[in-house]
C-alpha cells in the first residue's frame, strides 16, 4: 500500500512538472523537480525535462540544474580522467554539448545513458587534443565557445538577460568583462567552487536558449 501511495504521489508530481514546463513557470518547475529528486526520482525529472527541453527554456534550466546538482556529468568524466582540472573542463564542455544536442534525444534509453555517451565523446576529443599537443590558446575551451557565440549572435545579450540573476552576474563578469574566477568569487562573496559551478550552468542555459532561437525552432510561452 505504501509503495502504491508513493508511486501515485510521484505520478502526480510528474504531471505537475509537465504542467509547469508547458506554462513556463520556472519557480513551480524548480520546486517540483527538487521534491522529485529528493524522493529519488532524478531520472524522471531528467527524462521529462529532456522531452520538453528543445522548446522550453524552463525545462532546459531544470535539466541543467538537476544534472549539475547530481554531479552526473562530473562523475562520468571523473571515471575516465584523473586530473581534476581536466575533469572540470570536460564536464563543462559536455554540459554545453548536452544542451546543444538535446533535440537528438529520442527517449529510447535512460537519459543518463545518453549523457554518458556524450561525455565519452568529449573525453575522447580532449585526449586527442592532448596527444596532438595543441597549444593551450588554440584549444576550443568552453570559454572560447561562449566568446564565439557572443561574437556571432546579437541575441546573446537577450539570452543573458533571461538567466536567473544567480547565474547571470557571474557569467557576465567572466565572459563579458573577462574577470578571473578568483576576482568574481571575491566580488560576489561566494566560494570559488560555487562561482565555477554557476558559470558552467549559466553558459549551458545560454547555449540552450540560443539553440531554441535557431530558425524553425518554436519556443513555448
Amino acid at each position: 500500500m505504501a509503495a502504491s501511495s508513493k508511486h501515485g504521489e510521484t505520478s502526480c508530481c510528474t504531471d505537475d512538472l509537465v504542467r509547469a514546463f508547458e506554462q513556463q513557470d520556472g519557480l513551480m518547475a524548480t520546486d517540483i523537480a527538487k521534491v522529485l529528486v529528493a524522493d529519488g526520482c532524478a531520472e524522471t525529472v531528467l527524462n521529462v525535462a529532456a522531452n520538453y527541453g528543445p522548446t522550453s527554456r524552463v525545462a532546459m534550466n531544470v535539466l541543467v540544474e538537476t544534472l549539475d546538482d547530481a554531479g552526473t556529468v562530473h562523475r562520468f568524466a571523473g571515471a575516465m580522467l584523473l586530473d581534476r582540472a581536466s575533469v572540470d573542463d570536460v564536464a563543462q564542455d559536455s554540459l554545453i554539448s548536452i544542451v546543444e544536442s538535446i533535440d537528438s534525444y529520442k527517449g529510447g534509453s535512460k537519459f543518463t545513458s545518453w549523457v554518458h555517451t556524450i561525455v565519452q565523446r568529449r573525453v575522447v576529443d580532449y585526449l586527442r587534443r592532448q596527444r596532438e599537443s595543441t597549444p593551450l590558446d588554440e584549444v576550443e575551451s568552453p570559454t572560447t565557445r561562449m566568446s564565439s557565440m557572443i561574437a556571432a549572435r546579437t541575441t546573446v545579450r537577450d539570452a543573458l538577460a533571461k538567466l536567473p540573476e544567480i547565474y547571470r552576474v557571474p557569467v557576465v563578469l567572466r565572459d563579458i568583462e573577462g574577470l578571473p574566477y578568483e576576482e568574481i568569487a571575491r566580488r560576489l562573496e561566494r566560494s570559488l567552487g560555487t562561482v565555477k559551478s554557476q558559470i558552467s550552468r549559466g553558459r549551458a542555459m545560454v547555449a540552450g536558449m540560443l539553440e531554441m532561437d535557431q530558425p524553425g525552432t518554436a519556443v513555448e510561452g
